[in-house]
């Protein structure tokens, strides 16, 4: 291995360190990651946009300012990439859309103006399922990313570019968005950490909203150390949001380095264990598990009955707000416009640019969302899956006054095949049943690597906590990966040497 390599490889904590004790520096830091973009990202399709020339600026500035004496934030100088569903000024923005391609956003996102006030280069914008329908990355028009444990596989969605980006250490940190688990899955199959942050704890100010009721960014990384240092940078209120939260910010980090889990008790979910859970999968989470319990953790069997109709409840919700939010996208104001030869009408402009602008997958969610919400239906599906929701909120109070946090499987398989479900919509929505609940409740989520299951490919561990204890996810995220690296001998991702099954 290379010292490139060894720079590469390292955490992003390990990276400030560096940076701060001028062991490296950012220019140097920020080089080596687009060299390692350039070199491999043909193979993975994690990146829509490279932003060097703007990444080298901030980082040599960066580097200046530390040299002058200055005190910097602990990420400061550490390279980022986003999620291509988060604005960014001067940069394009496309929802992995071709109704947005080409678009420039003239502002950023309250989340990008923190990356950018605290000194993070951004390397440029991940791939992702168009406008965040889908759970493979297979709906992006831009084609899809593949997972670096093999790229004949999917990397999870919709956020699998930015889990990719990670997991090929083409990227230390990125950012993700969560409507129904797509830090957390993408995160479990690429053997990555994913943070879904309480909602509302994050600024959605700059995302471009799907289920404005569901959407909320968080933290991708390789240790859950990094993702409470991330997590810690881009919440806080934003009077811009009229959802976001005042409550103060936990220091996150030093949660993360508490690693102490005795007398905490952790409810296992018994409808998300069983059928439809692959065995290696179910044994992994079981493993590390027990590995809690010896250090003292209380593990309590826990039900959610209510945790089964979620599935059903969140598409229909989801797509109902969707239909909403996309409708701005009309072919009138800004993005893709097709205009037909004979006579144009507004209506026909925007018939044909939202005929030829919108994949198959977003056009089919328009219809449901569109549908649920009609006169005659509103009652009997939206107004119905919004009971189910409140049910399922009740479940999580009821396990909270019991636990401390709930457990289960992130995703019920390791990563299938590229292709393997693109013609089954109900199979690839079944990839979401773990993770939907927390979005429902609006509660916090972390998916942690627990090793690796069928085929030698990554499985996920995901832990759920109250609305507002987020630092107990990384109490819990941190004692569980230390005891797991100690056991592996090693962090999971150092298992990948060289991407496999490689097809440009």
């Amino acid at each position: 291995m290379t010292g490139t390599d060894d720079l590469l490889r390292r955490s992003a904590a390990a990276m400030a360190r560096d940076l701060a004790e001028g062991a490296t520096s950012s220019e140097e830091l920020t080089r080596a990651h687009l060299a390692r973009i350039a070199d491999v990202d043909g193979d993975i399709n994690a990146f829509l946009h490279v932003n060097e020339d703007d990444a080298l600026a901030t980082a040599r500035d960066v580097d200046a300012r530390r040299a002058a004496g200055e005190e910097l934030p602990a990420l400061a100088g550490v390279p980022v990439a986003v999620k291509d569903v988060v604005v960014t000024r001067g940069m394009p923005t496309t929802a992995g859309s071709r109704i947005l391609e080409g678009w420039v956003p003239p502002y950023d996102a309250t989340l990008v103006e923190r990356l950018r006030a605290a000194g993070l280069p951004i390397l440029g914008k991940t791939n992702m399922d168009e406008f965040a329908m889908g759970s493979s990355t297979e709906t992006s028009a831009y084609g899809p990313t593949r997972n670096p444990w093999d790229t004949d596989r999917i990397p999870g969605g919709s956020g699998g570019g930015s889990a990719a980006a990670v997991a090929a250490f083409e990227a230390p940190l990125a950012i993700g968005t969560d409507t129904g688990g797509s830090i957390r899955q993408p995160g479990a199959v690429t053997g990555t950490v994913g943070v879904k942050p309480t909602y509302g704890s994050v600024s959605r100010y700059g995302l471009i909203a799907m289920a404005s009721s569901l959407d909320q960014a968080g933290p991708v990384t390789r240790t859950v150390e990094d993702s409470a240092l991330l997590h810690e940078l881009i919440a806080g209120h934003d009077p811009r949001d009229s959802t976001s939260l005042t409550d103060p910010v936990p220091a996150f980090g030093e949660h993360a380095r508490r690693r102490d889990v005795k007398g905490v008790r952790i409810g296992v979910i018994e409808e998300l264990e069983g059928e439809g859970f692959a065995p290696e999968v179910r044994a992994r989470f079981t493993e590390s598990l027990a590995l809690l319990e010896a250090q003292g953790a209380e593990i309590v069997r826990v039900s959610c009955p209510n945790f089964r109709y979620a599935l059903g409840a969140y598409y229909l919700i989801m797509p109902s707000e969707a239909s909403s939010n996309l409708a701005k996208f009309d072919g009138m104001r800004f993005g893709l416009r097709v205009v037909p030869e004979d006579h144009p009408t507004a209506e026909s402009v925007m018939k044909a640019t939202r005929g030829q602008g919108f994949g198959a997958e977003v056009k089919r969610r328009i219809l449901l969302g569109t549908y649920a919400l009609s006169a005659g239906y509103y009652d009997a599906y939206y107004g119905s899956a919004q009971k189910v929701r409140t049910l399922v909120q009740r479940d999580f109070a009821a396990a909270f006054e019991k636990v401390d946090v709930l457990a289960s499987p992130t995703a019920p398989t390791v990563a299938f095949r590229l292709g393997e479900k693109t013609e089954d919509p109900m199979a690839m929505y079944l990839n979401d049943v773990a993770t939907i609940p927390a979005n429902l409740a609006g509660v916090p989520g972390i998916s942690l690597p627990s090793g690796l299951a069928e085929e030698g490919m990554p499985a996920g561990i995901q832990f759920l906590a109250p609305a507002f204890a987020d630092a107990r996810l990384y109490e819990v995220g941190g004692a569980l990966e230390a005891l797991l690296e100690e056991s592996w001998g090693g962090p999971l991702l150092s298992r990948i040497t060289e991407l496999k099954g490689a097809s440009r």
